[in-house]
């Protein structure tokens, strides 16, 4: 094909993930060359299941939303040190759950680094960050908080795999 690439081969579709045992929140949007494209976001509304069986419904859940979309490359929120310790535990359960889920290599980003990517600075507010979110992908009407967390997160994987590719690198 004289080097000439296909349209498909510039589209890359990236899942974010925002982890939680009572909410974990996903976005995906499709890059296409600088663009970013959405399209989908929701969460998983865990509340009604009782606590052994929330993992296996983040499972499966995102096993869903995979399956539909297939993602070509994950990112997901880091587990952040929380003052109560069984919360740090719920949370790091919910992301190991995820991470099985997804099934591919995920790229893992603080929450100082999503804000800080998305809004411009690492000590933005959720409000903030939704805005921007909204701003970026050129949303109208409401996104639920922890779906505008979760396409944050695919937005950060977004920006940081363009400074990669320029050859620098996101901290």
């Amino acid at each position: 094909m004289l080097g000439f690439k296909t349209e498909t081969e510039h589209m890359t579709v990236i899942i974010g993930i925002d982890p939680g045992s009572r909410r974990t929140g996903y976005g995906i949007i499709r890059l296409e060359g600088n663009r970013h494209i959405y399209l989908a976001s929701g969460y998983l509304d865990l509340t009604s299941y009782p606590v052994s069986e929330r993992l296996r419904q983040i499972f499966l859940g995102l096993q869903t939303v995979i399956q539909t979309y297939q993602p070509h490359e994950a990112a997901i929120e880091q587990v952040f040190m929380q003052e109560n310790a069984n919360s740090a535990l719920k949370l790091g359960q919910a992301r190991g759950a995820a991470i099985v889920a997804l099934d591919m290599p995920v790229a893992e980003y603080s929450a100082r680094q999503v804000k800080k990517s998305v809004v411009g600075h690492g000590a933005a507010n959720k409000d903030q960050v939704q805005f921007m979110v909204k701003r970026l992908l050129n949303l109208s009407g409401n996104l639920q908080p922890d779906a505008a967390d979760a396409l944050a997160v695919a937005l950060c994987h977004a920006h940081a795999r363009n400074l990669r590719n320029l050859g620098i690198h996101f901290r």
